[in-house]
């Protein structure tokens, strides 16, 4: 039989129950049980570390593209060779091909199901009749609707051919198409077909797409200028995988693109005042830039700052020309998964070279397009975000992969492509004909380049999903562009992608787990991009730690650079690399909607009972004293009312002297039978306790918010020292809803304060409940007119402070 050793509690809060934790028969959840329930068995494509199998394959695509760019019509007309290879083991009596342009077609897919007043429209276009309220249409979405209605867009093949041979057989499935081959293509071999096709450029202002083109009526041209973004402007082949075959998913908007890799070579004519930028790299500059242009351009790559190969002033000066005729730019591009274009008389054109010793490209050409409207913000800030997001981004992957990384101003808000980048915030013109802009559209373009270039890494490198899973690319790119940001200016009020951030959106009824489809997510923006990147600085920060979490991220990269991951790749990888068993952590994050609240409810103060009775009565005595007296006992002494047993004293009695307390001659010998009995370890282990007289505290916690998750602690002494307690998530393995954590500390260091979750890294939902004892809660008074007030991050301070 043990000998228990009692510890006197003081009780600092009330117990959990008193909390409202409910404990229900029968109600266990494991949230540590194994994702492998759920995730796909690995094979010899993919292996159960997460990495490639050694049979891994994917499919290749090289495209010959020659196009016409009609600035008047605004109209693209092209033709391409498509060589695909087949390295599949599967024999393929057909190919698909994406036709992207036909979701503007009025009778596509996503403009039959698009709900009205529901997601996918940019600002308050439309609003759901409710209550008294009619609905409403703005005059953006009535500009859509008319626009989409005047205009004929989406696709016009007019030819489909194999090479050398006849026409093919194709059947049109909204912005897909079924191309029925003659002859099966057998594994390893390859087929070539030619393809000629025009479509009417839509204008991107007006129907919210991820190109298209932007008027400016106001220049001095007559008729005004354009610049032109040209994305998903070729019929692309879809990707066909291991784990899914064809990946035939309608393109509806949101859900981004699926691509195999290959060589691309693309003539691109165009009126000849206007510049180019382009996926690839220029093949022909002596045949469309001027020598000193060439010169400028060579003396950039070994600048330490951007070098402008045509000037804003050059610039302006074409914005008032008249193309006499076409001029052909020719680039070429190695192994990406797409190819994009930008052209436009308006552009300024600045480089500066970035060097990567070692690597396969060392000096990479960081480039910005734009025109004036993009003024001081964009020469400032454009290529320096360029350079800044490739040194950060290598030291979380691998070396930048291609030869150039570019900038480019238009109308689309941010959108990235293999080399290249469309990114959208510009100046304020003043009526003195200056040009300024406020501190968020400064935040603004730092944020959305080193963003969209950050994607050139993910998924244009690391080639993931995004029909299927917008957050493998998007997370981890918001995650690292927040750590760019931080590296570029700790100063700047950035927000989004920190664990913080993502608390309002985790309690909402408005989510859906992180792995649900692109196009069910109710709220893209936190679900894909915010959510999954607070997750990983969690992660980092909180439960792996820095350098090998970093070392995890890396080995993800490396591993699937060039190839396709799915989420279980990056899941395993991520947990082989760190050496963390994170099946708890995907399952919460990902798999669920439960959010981080994690409550403090009690807290009992421990002191070891010494057995000596003339020790541990006399402390009880002590604790007794101190306990508030009665209130009838307080009001009596306030009125000064006589006490019976001291006005006689005759009946006063042992129980006068004696109280509960006092020790007797059988109390002090059972205390020597007591240490009789003790075993050599045992009072050894006594005694030590007895000297260094410790303070143990018993710590109740509850998860009120369903995720599990480290418990961390900011402890605060009396003597006025600090000290910061990880307990991991694995404390929550039994009991996923209240756990019990015993802390003890030397003699003299007692607890005066404690706080779960003291910097807000883990997304916890109710910072109130985590503090011991309670804080009051700090609020503000403000003064306000009830119609609001805007921020000072959107005031154009600069034009202010000159007024």
């Amino acid at each position: 039989m043990k000998k228990i050793v009692t510890l006197c509690a003081m009780v600092l809060a009330a117990p959990a129950a008193a909390q409202g934790i409910e404990q229900t028969k029968g109600g266990f959840e494991d949230k540590f049980r194994q994702l492998d329930e759920v995730l796909p068995t690995a094979n010899v494509y993919r292996n159960a570390s997460g990495a490639p199998g050694h049979q891994y394959w994917q499919q290749e695509a090289d495209y010959t593209i020659e196009t016409t760019l009609d600035e008047d019509r605004r109209r693209s007309s092209s033709r391409a060779t498509i060589r695909y290879t087949n390295n599949s083991p599967d024999t393929l009596p057909w190919l698909w091909m994406q036709l992207d342009q036909n979701i503007f077609r009025t009778d596509s897919m996503a403009e039959l199901t698009d709900d009205f007043g529901g997601a996918g429209r940019r600002g308050p276009a439309v609003s759901n009749a409710s209550g008294s309220q009619p609905a409403r249409l703005s005059l953006e979405e009535l500009r859509r609707q008319q626009t989409m209605a005047d205009n004929d867009f989406g696709y016009d093949i007019r030819s489909l051919r194999l090479v050398g041979g006849g026409e093919l057989k194709r059947t049109v499935v909204g912005t897909l198409m079924r191309i029925d081959l003659p002859v099966a293509l057998a594994p390893g071999q390859s087929v070539e077909f030619a393809i000629e096709w025009d479509f009417n450029i839509v204008e991107e202002n007006a129907v919210y797409a991820r190109s298209g083109y932007e008027h400016f009526p106001d220049d001095p041209r007559p008729g005004g200028n354009d610049i032109f973004l040209m994305a998903q402007w070729f019929p692309r082949m879809v990707a066909y995988s291991d784990y899914e075959g064809w990946h035939n998913k309608e393109f509806l908007g949101r859900g981004e693109f699926t691509l195999e890799f290959g060589d691309y070579d693309v003539a691109i004519t165009v009126p000849d005042d206007h510049i180019v930028s382009s996926t690839g790299v220029l093949q022909n500059p002596t045949q469309v830039l001027t020598s000193q242009q060439i010169q400028r351009l060579e003396r950039a790559r070994t600048a330490d700052a951007p070098v402008f190969i045509v000037t804003p002033q050059e610039a302006e000066a074409n914005e008032r020309s008249g193309a006499l005729g076409t001029k052909t730019w020719r680039y070429s591009a190695q192994n990406v998964r797409d190819f994009a274009w930008a052209s436009s008389r308006k552009f300024a054109w600045d480089a500066q070279g970035h060097n990567q010793p070692g690597a396969q490209n060392e000096t990479v050409m960081a480039m910005s397009f734009y025109p004036k409207e993009g003024g001081e913000l964009w020469q400032k800030y454009s290529t320096a975000a360029v350079v800044h997001t490739m040194e950060v981004y290598s030291r979380f992957s691998f070396d930048y992969p291609y030869p150039t990384a570019q900038s480019v101003n238009g109308p689309v808000g941010g959108m990235e492509y293999p080399m290249i980048t469309f990114n959208g915030p510009r100046t304020n013109l003043n009526d003195d004909g200056t040009r300024t802009y406020s501190l968020s559209e400064k935040m603004f373009l730092l944020g959305v380049v080193i963003h969209e270039i950050g994607h050139i890494y993910f998924p244009m490198t690391v080639n993931s999903d995004e029909r299927q899973w917008t957050w493998m690319d998007e997370g981890i790119n918001s995650f690292l562009d927040s750590i760019a940001g931080y590296e570029f200016d700790p100063t700047l009020p950035w927000s989004g992608g920190i664990p913080r951030d993502v608390i309002s959106y985790m309690i909402s009824d408005n989510q859906v787990p992180i792995m649900t489809h692109s196009d069910s997510v109710l709220n893209i923006g936190p679900n894909a991009y915010t959510k999954p990147s607070a997750a990983y600085h969690i992660l980092r920060d909180t439960v792996i730690g820095r350098e090998r979490f970093d070392f995890a991220l890396k080995e993800y990269a490396r591993r699937w650079k060039f190839k396709r991951p799915t989420p279980a790749d990056f899941f395993r990888t991520i947990e082989e690399a760190s050496g963390t068993d994170l099946d708890w952590f995907w399952r919460g994050w990902f798999y669920t909607t439960d959010h981080v609240d994690i409550a403090l409810d009690s807290i009992y103060k421990l002191r070891i009972d010494t057995e000596n009775p003339d020790i541990d009565l006399r402390r009880r005595r002590e604790e007794l004293a101190n306990e508030p007296k009665r209130i009838g006992v307080t009001l009596n002494e306030e009125q000064d009312l006589p006490i019976w047993v001291l006005e006689n004293p005759g009946i006063r009695d042992f129980y006068d002297e004696n109280d509960q307390f006092t020790v007797t001659p059988k109390d002090r010998r059972d205390y020597r039978s007591f240490l009789d009995s003790l075993e050599p370890w045992e009072r050894a282990t006594f005694d030590r306790a007895i000297r260094e007289d410790r303070n143990y505290y018993v710590l109740n916690f509850s998860n009120r918010g369903g995720l599990v998750m480290p418990i961390i602690l900011g402890l605060t002494f009396s003597d006025g020292s600090t000290e910061r307690m990880n307990i991991p998530a694995e404390i929550w393995r039994r009991d996923s809803r209240s756990v019990t954590k015993l802390l003890h500390f030397p003699k003299g260091k007692e607890l005066t304060e404690v706080v779960v979750d003291p910097n807000w890294e883990t997304a916890d939902a109710d910072i109130e409940n985590n503090y011991y004892p309670r804080r009051i809660i700090p609020s503000r008074i403000e003064a306000f007119k009830s119609e609001g007030s805007s921020s000072r991050l959107g005031r154009d301070l600069m034009r202010e402070a000159s007024e």
